[in-house]
């Protein structure tokens, strides 16, 4: 049984990193062994996810003083969330997890002020992460700037051969 002080410090600090989190993933862990919950955990903390086990009752609490609080629905039985900056990567983590693990259901979540239901979290996993979309654009913007330099590097009579032809069309 937790202390009064206990109790309004675990408040506190849930009421923060709800408030600090961007994307918040609730789920249920009833079945997972203690190896399968440390392996989740672990390829979570990579990511600088924070993946904790709550108590429902006093998460509840810390939930109604944040823009979380119609999440407060979700917390009943065995009951865990994900806390971090990137929503996508943490959905992505949870996502492929609960494929491999059927016992860790996930129940929904929140995204900046979205509300996700199961299937929004599995949306949110489909997309590209910060990085992977960074890798595209560049490999967008790097390709005609590549076709440009071989045009600029290739013989002048090369050139010549591509201009006759662009003035037949």
């Amino acid at each position: 049984m937790m202390s009064k002080e206990k109790k309004q410090s675990y408040i506190k600090d849930m009421t923060t990193q709800l408030d600090s989190s961007e994307a918040v993933i609730v789920a249920h862990y009833q079945g997972l062994t203690v190896k399968q919950l440390d392996e989740l955990r672990s390829k979570m903390r990579e990511h600088g996810i924070i993946f904790k086990i709550t108590k429902n009752r006093i998460t509840k609490l810390a939930l109604e003083k944040t823009r979380c609080k119609d999440l407060s629905n979700l917390f009943s039985g065995p009951t865990a969330v994900a806390l971090s900056k990137d929503a996508i990567t943490s959905a992505k983590i949870l996502t492929n997890f609960s494929k491999e693990n059927k016992n860790l259901k996930i129940l929904g979540g929140i995204m900046g002020n979205d509300i996700l239901d199961v299937a929004g979290v599995q949306n949110v996993a489909t997309l590209p992460t910060l990085d992977e979309a960074r890798a595209k654009i560049v490999g967008i913007l790097r390709s005609p700037a590549q076709k440009i330099a071989s045009i600029l590097l290739a013989p002048g009579s090369k050139i010549a051969i591509l201009a006759l032809e662009k003035s037949k069309k």
